[in-house]
C-alpha cells in the first residue's frame, strides 16, 4: 500500500512521479498489448527513459518555459513524453488525435510551441502541414518513423535515439532541475475542447493537478481503501480529465496503468484488465447500460424479472424509500444477477468514476442496481480538471455530484452560478487576458486568497454539502415567456429510450421547444424487420410508421416532465454527432453551435409546421 500523505506537500509533477518509481522499483507500472499479449514497463525503465527524454530535449536546444505540442493516441510514451517535458523545465501542449489541420495550426500558432511529437504516421498527416504552415515549431519528433523525404522548415528526430543514453547522469540532471519547479509553476496548457467556439489555452499549473490528486486520493482511501489499484486509460489523454484522474492519480497512488485498445476492444480490454477504478464519461455508461439490458432480455423471463427487481430496488434506494420485503430480494440479486453483471467488469472494481458531461441519475441507479459502484464527478479543465466527486461517505446521490474535494472552496453566487477557489484553479487562459478577467474574478474582501473561477454552471449545494448541478449558464434556454429549461436535463431523458442515440433541443425564446433525433441504429434495425422493411436509416425515417414509433419515445419522455419542458416537434438529424464531423468534442459532449449552424433552418421550420 502506497503512503499518500506526501502529496500535499509533493513539489512539483515529477517529483511525484520519481518518488512513486524509487519506492515501487522493478514493479511493472505501465501496460499495452503488443502482438496480442500484454507487456509491461517497469517504474524503473520509465523513470529512466523520461530522464534520458529529458535531457535529449534540452540537447535540441529547448529552453525553461518552450511549449512542446504533444499529439498521440493513449500508449506508455504519452505519459513518457509528458513527463521528460516538464522534466526538462518545458511545457506540455496536449493535442487530441482527432485535430484536423487547422485545429492543429491554431495551437501551434497560439502556444508557440517549439517542438512537436507525435505518435505515427497517420496522425502526423494533418499535423506535419500545420507545423510547417505555423513555422513556430523547430523540431518533430517521430515516437514511430515518419515517412518525411525533405523536412524543410524544422529537423526531424527518431524517439528510439532520444530515449538511448546513459540513465543515471540523466537522472541527477533532473534531479537538480526539478529542484526549482514550484508547485505554482506551468505545467500544462490544455486546449478546451470547444463547445461553443475556438479552443482556448487552460494554463494548469503543477499544484492544480497535485492539488486534484491529493483530494481524489482522498476520496479512494477513505471510502474504498487504497491497495494495488488497476486503471484502465480509455478517454484521450489531452483531455484534462484523464489527464489528471486517468495519468496522475494513478501514479500519486502507485497504481498500474493499462492503455486500452479502443472503444471496440474495451469490453474486452476489461475483462482481461480486470481494472479496480475506471474513470469514463457518460456516453460510454449510457452505451454500457443499452448493451447489458439488451444481454438480459435475451435471457428469458427470470433474467428479466430479476433485473426489473434489482432496477426497483435501486429507484426506491435513491428516493431514500426501503420496503421490508427489498431485503430478501436482495439477497438472491446479490448472488443470482449481480455477480454476473460485476463479472463483465472484470470482478474487482471498487468504483467507476462519471465526469466530463452531465450523467442522468437514472443511469447511475441502474448501475447502483446492479451491484456496480458509480461516483460522478464534477468538474472543468479550469480547475485542475476535478472540483468534487460524488462518495459513499457523504451518502451516494444520483442527482448530486457530491462535495468538493479536499483544499476546494465552492460557493454560490446571486444568480446561482457555481464559483470555485482554491490551489486547484488556472492561472488563466494562454494568452487571452480577456477571457482570463471574465472567468477568474478576485474578491475584494478576501484578496490575498485568490480568484474565484465562475464555472458558468448553475447549481445549488445540499444539506450534507454536495453540490446539485441544474444547467450551464450558457446552455440555459429561456422560452418567450421567460422560463429557464435545462437542454441537458431533456436530452439525457431523450437518449436514456432505446428507439434514440442522440438528440439535441432548441427553443430560446420560443414558445416550446423541438428535437433533433438520431435514431439507435440497433432499434431501427430491429424495427426494420419487424415491419418488413428494408434498413436504410435514411430511407426509414421518411416512413410515417418509422416516425409513430420515435414520436412515440418522444411522449414517453414528455409524460414525465413539466409543460415547458416538453418537445412539441421534432425532425432527423442526416448522420450521427460525431467527434469526425465536429457534432461532438472528444468527451462527447455535442456542439451545440455546430449542430445549430447545420440544422438549424430545419429545426426552425418545425415553428412553422
Amino acid at each position: 500500500m502506497v503512503d499518500i500523505s506526501d502529496l500535499p506537500a509533493m513539489p512539483n509533477l515529477v517529483a511525484m512521479l520519481l518518488r512513486r518509481a524509487d519506492a515501487r522499483g522493478n514493479a511493472p507500472f505501465l501496460f499495452a498489448k503488443r502482438e496480442g499479449k500484454w507487456q509491461s514497463l517497469s517504474w524503473t525503465e520509465v523513470v529512466r527513459r523520461v530522464c534520458i527524454l529529458a535531457e535529449s530535449l534540452r540537447t535540441l536546444g529547448l529552453q525553461p518555459g518552450d511549449r512542446v505540442m504533444l499529439v498521440s493516441e493513449n500508449r506508455p510514451e504519452w505519459l513518457i513524453a509528458d513527463f521528460a517535458i516538464m522534466a526538462a523545465g518545458c511545457v506540455t501542449v496536449p493535442a487530441y488525435v482527432t485535430n484536423t489541420e487547422r485545429d492543429h495550426l491554431h495551437i501551434l500558432d497560439n502556444s508557440g510551441a517549439k517542438a512537436v511529437i507525435v505518435s505515427s504516421e497517420k496522425l502526423a498527416k494533418p499535423l506535419l502541414p500545420a507545423v510547417l504552415r505555423s513555422g513556430s515549431a523547430e523540431h518533430v519528433i517521430g515516437m514511430e518513423p515518419l515517412r518525411i523525404a525533405q523536412a524543410g522548415g524544422f529537423d526531424y528526430h527518431v524517439w528510439d535515439q532520444l530515449i538511448e543514453g546513459d540513465g543515471t547522469a540523466a537522472r541527477a540532471a533532473v534531479d537538480a532541475r526539478i529542484a526549482h519547479i514550484s508547485r505554482g509553476d506551468l505545467a500544462c496548457i490544455i486546449y478546451t475542447s470547444g463547445t461553443g467556439g475556438s479552443p482556448r489555452g487552460v494554463m494548469q499549473h503543477h499544484g492544480a493537478i497535485l492539488c486534484n490528486v491529493d483530494g481524489a486520493a482522498r476520496v479512494l482511501n477513505e471510502d474504498f481503501g487504497l491497495d494495488d489499484e488497476v486503471f484502465l486509460s480509455f478517454l484521450p489523454l489531452s483531455h484534462a480529465y484523464e489527464h489528471s484522474g486517468g495519468q496522475m492519480l494513478p501514479i500519486g497512488v502507485g497504481a498500474q496503468i493499462y492503455y486500452s485498445e479502443g472503444l471496440e476492444k474495451l469490453a474486452s480490454n476489461i475483462e482481461e484488465v480486470r481494472p479496480t477504478i475506471m474513470v469514463v464519461v457518460p456516453r460510454l455508461f449510457e452505451v454500457l447500460r443499452t448493451r447489458i439490458m439488451k444481454q438480459i432480455e435475451k435471457q428469458g423471463k427470470l433474467a428479466n424479472f430479476m433485473m426489473d427487481r434489482a432496477i426497483g430496488i435501486g429507484t426506491r434506494k435513491a428516493q431514500g424509500r426501503r420496503r421490508w420485503r427489498d431485503a430478501p430480494m436482495n439477497l438472491l440479486l446479490d448472488r443470482a444477477l449481480r455477480p454476473k453483471i460485476r463479472a463483465r467488469f472484470g470482478g474487482r472494481l471498487k468504483a467507476m468514476v462519471s465526469g466530463g458531461a452531465p450523467l442522468n441519475p437514472d443511469i447511475g441507479v441502474f448501475f447502483d442496481s446492479m451491484g456496480l459502484t458509480m461516483l460522478q464527478g464534477y468538474g472543468q479543465t479550469e480547475a485542475g480538471p476535478v472540483i468534487s466527486c460524488n462518495r459513499p461517505r457523504a451518502g451516494l446521490k444520483m442527482d448530486t455530484v457530491g462535495p468538493p474535494l479536499n483544499g476546494v472552496e465552492v460557493r454560490i453566487a446571486d444568480d446561482g452560478e457555481i464559483l470555485v477557489r482554491g490551489e486547484l484553479v488556472m492561472h488563466g487562459y494562454w494568452r487571452n487576458t480577456a477571457e482570463t478577467a471574465k472567468a477568474l474574478i478576485p474578491d475584494p474582501a478576501e484578496p490575498d486568497k485568490g480568484p474565484w473561477l465562475h464555472t458558468g454552471d448553475i447549481g445549488h449545494i445540499d444539506a450534507q454539502g454536495r453540490i446539485v448541478i441544474t444547467d450551464r449558464k450558457k446552455d440555459m434556454i429561456v422560452n418567450d415567456k421567460g422560463d429557464n429549461v435545462s437542454p441537458q436535463k431533456i436530452e439525457g431523458m431523450l437518449t436514456l429510450q432505446p428507439e434514440i442515440a442522440q438528440a439535441m433541443v432548441i427553443g430560446d425564446k420560443r414558445p416550446y421547444l423541438v428535437g433533433l433525433i438520431v435514431p439507435d441504429a440497433e432499434w431501427a434495425l430491429e424495427w426494420a424487420r419487424t415491419n418488413g422493411e428494408k434498413f436504410d436509416l435514411h430511407e426509414l425515417q421518411e416512413l410515417p410508421a418509422f416516425r409513430t414509433a420515435m414520436r412515440a419515445a418522444i411522449d414517453r419522455v414528455n409524460n414525465e416532465i413539466s409543460v415547458i419542458e416538453k418537445v412539441r416537434q421534432f425532425t432527423f438529424a442526416d448522420e450521427p454527432f460525431s467527434i469526425e464531423n465536429e457534432e461532438m468534442t472528444p468527451s462527447l459532449k455535442i456542439r451545440r453551435h455546430k449542430l445549430k449552424e447545420r440544422y438549424g433552418d430545419r429545426m426552425d421550420a418545425l415553428y412553422k409546421a
